[in-house]
């Protein structure tokens, strides 16, 4: 396992006890670890709910929170790993807007200077209501007005994270991949049921692919979500599919590594963002060299600490809740030695004495009050 050195990222609410690249930073290093680009939506999510709602009744749930979504799940689960990670999005000019900007540039040390605030355009709202371990969404929005002049080729970085479209290409991909930075790629569900790879034009830029187990299943004709994983790896270096319950299996082509890792049992309040913390815990083990088990199992750990609190982007991990993981489970008597081994590399990894908490900020119900001072 590489190196990985533990230096303080200092933050405007606090610091991130560990940055995971510190050993391998030099001076003409890219200014950004990671960057990425989407639609910054206002997430308000409804927990406690005892079933589905109802058509023509009233439910009520015992949980609420608000918080920064869509792409900025997946910068603030970066950020809060201690990666560098720069945002490229539009936001609206309303209180919502402001909110969100605010929250990921002051509140979590995203670089937002690829985005831009459009005068008279609402921000996208979604509506997430959680129940059951699953959760069930209603959004609201309108694609932003195309920016005059065009912007800028993205910014130097290690890495880049892409959301895939079926039948449709986004240059800023190759563009990325072609100044040096590391793609990796996940999709969402095919609308048009063709389920064809031929139709993900930016899967040739991609260093690693993360589906679903259906995801994975469909695109490859195969029944088994380990088959689906080995087929993909004709199309792009290293396969990730995800498998719920189960975990997650991968396979590296390059190396000839394959990896197993159950996933963690927990008590989930929010699903939502889980899968976009996934790959942040990937994104961060594979730039920081890590073997290819050691980075599934950091990425389940990430997103099963999820899972555990309100909203997508402010539910996500920092290293204390990382840390503070790890001493309890080790503490439990009982404990099956074979699992904790599987984690034994967080052990040269997480600071022993971490110091205050890391004031990570979480979903609120209402958004709009005065920060204290």
């Amino acid at each position: 396992m590489a190196s990985t050195g533990k230096a303080r990222v200092e933050g405007p609410y606090g610091s991130s006890p560990l940055d995971p690249l510190a050993a391998l930073r030099a001076p003409d290093d890219p200014p950004w670890d990671v960057y990425l680009t989407g639609t910054v939506f206002l997430d308000i999510v409804f927990t406690g709910l005892d079933s589905a709602p109802v058509r023509g009744t009233e439910s009520w749930a015992r949980g609420m929170g608000s918080s920064p979504g869509g792409v900025a799940n997946m910068a603030t689960a970066l950020a809060r790993l201690g990666l560098r990670t720069s945002l490229a999005a539009a936001f609206g000019d309303d209180h919502y807007g402001e909110y969100c900007w605010d929250t990921l540039e002051q509140g979590e040390g995203i670089d937002l200077s690829p985005s831009r605030t459009v005068p008279g355009w609402h921000s996208p709202v979604t509506v997430s209501m959680a129940y059951e371990g699953e959760r069930t969404m209603v959004s609201h929005g309108h694609e932003p007005p195309p920016e005059e002049p065009a912007p800028d080729c993205p910014p130097r970085a290690r890495a880049a994270v892409a959301s895939l479209t079926p039948g449709r290409g986004a240059p800023w991909i190759a563009q990325a991949a072609r100044k040096g930075a590391r793609i990796f790629g996940d999709v969402g569900w095919d609308d048009s049921g063709q389920w064809d790879l031929a139709r993900l034009p930016d899967l040739r830029y991609c260093e690693a692919f993360l589906p679903n187990a259906q995801e994975a299943m469909r695109y490859t004709g195969t029944d088994c979500p380990r088959a689906a994983a080995r087929a993909l790896t004709d199309h792009v270096p290293v396969a990730v599919v995800t498998l719920g319950a189960e975990g997650a299996y991968a396979v590296d082509r390059r190396t000839g590594e394959t990896a197993s890792v159950p996933a963690i049992e927990v008590e989930a309040l929010d699903p939502t963002g889980a899968g976009d913390v996934f790959v942040a815990g990937f994104v961060t083990g594979t730039l920081a060299g890590w073997p290819l088990a050691d980075r599934l199992a950091f990425a389940g750990l990430t997103a099963a600490l999820s899972v555990q609190e309100f909203g997508g982007s402010l539910s996500a991990p920092g290293w204390t809740e990382i840390g503070a993981w790890w001493r309890r489970v080790r503490s439990v008597e009982g404990q099956d030695p074979s699992a904790l081994r599987r984690y034994a590399f967080l052990a040269g990894l997480v600071p022993g004495e971490l110091g205050r908490p890391w004031p990570l900020r979480r979903a609120v119900p209402t958004i709009g009050f005065r920060r204290p001072a």
